[in-house]
């Protein structure tokens, strides 16, 4: 029986300066032993040169992975480059320091999006934060026109559905992720929910550490997606990036991306997320005072 095959893409740059050899190590190890059989991972690395290649070279050679090095424009183009080479039908995507801690992840996913025919499937993930506390990011497929409904770590995608998207838009550095979502749920792609938690990643410090060029791009990446549907304004764009808020006739019209049994769910879960939102910045608006 034809097994599809996976290919898991990770950009590096510098991890051994970067203290991530052993996080690296451990998305080897952990991936090696995926009961799942066809797996290919391409490490896509940005001209390290602290070292970095000859880590590379030793499990290319040892047969865990293939890897290209030259330099790239960042994360997104890295992935773009490897989904250019990916071989498999599927494919995910993991920095240096994520990992699957379930080593059935791959072919249970696998199983469920052949089973479903699926565009792409979405799971939970643990989060660690830079503190040290983790917590479990469960995805909201509903609130996906709001805020990123999932991790980028907990998403599996259709190689071929990524080609008509022309993958990540590079021009965003930060939220190129986010973008692609609403991208598949916009044109009427089919995600699947795998509900378990098979994936682990550390938190990103770059959107926290750049928290105006986040807002700068969310700010486009909905007035990019949203524009054919509303006539949105830079007022609008404001309040949906801070409190997202998003006008009722556009609204209106998303919720046509969902199956009618889940109208009434998506109009709820907007507004649950709507009043938490208002909730925090008058928060932090009375603690400013």
């Amino acid at each position: 029986m034809y097994e599809p095959e996976v290919t898991i893409i990770t950009p590096t740059y510098n991890i051994v300066e970067q203290g991530q050899s052993d996080d690296f190590t451990l998305l080897i190890n952990l991936l090696d032993r995926q009961s799942y059989e066809y797996i290919e991972h391409l490490v896509i690395d940005n001209a390290s040169s602290d070292g970095t290649q000859v880590i590379l070279k030793e499990y290319k050679n040892a047969g865990f992975l293939n890897f290209f090095s030259e330099p790239d424009r960042g994360k997104f183009d890295a992935m773009n480059k490897g989904l250019l080479r990916a071989k498999g039908k599927y494919v995910g995507f993991l920095s240096c320091d994520d990992f699957y801690h379930d080593i059935t992840a791959i072919a249970d996913i696998v199983s469920v999006m052949e089973a479903e025919d699926a565009d792409f499937c979405f799971f939970p993930a643990y989060c660690c934060q830079p503190d040290g506390s983790v917590f479990q990011f469960v995805p909201a497929m509903l609130n996906v026109f709001q805020v990123a409904p999932c991790a980028r770590q907990a998403v599996i995608y259709k190689k071929s559905v990524l080609n008509e998207l022309r993958g990540f838009d590079e021009k965003f550095k930060l939220l190129a992720d986010y973008d692609l979502i609403i991208r598949l749920v916009l044109q009427g792609y089919k995600g699947v929910l795998f509900d378990n938690t098979v994936v682990t990643y550390k938190m990103g410090v770059e959107a926290v550490k750049h928290s105006v060029q986040a807002e700068a791009e969310c700010n486009h990446i909905f007035y990019k997606n949203y524009k054919p549907f509303y006539p949105v304004n830079n007022e609008i764009l404001d309040r949906m990036v801070k409190l997202s808020e998003i006008p009722k006739p556009l609204l209106d019209k998303l919720v046509q991306c969902f199956p009618e049994e889940d109208h009434d769910l998506f109009y709820e879960r907007y507004q649950q997320m709507y009043n938490l939102r208002l909730e925090a910045v008058r928060n932090q608006r009375a603690q400013q005072r």
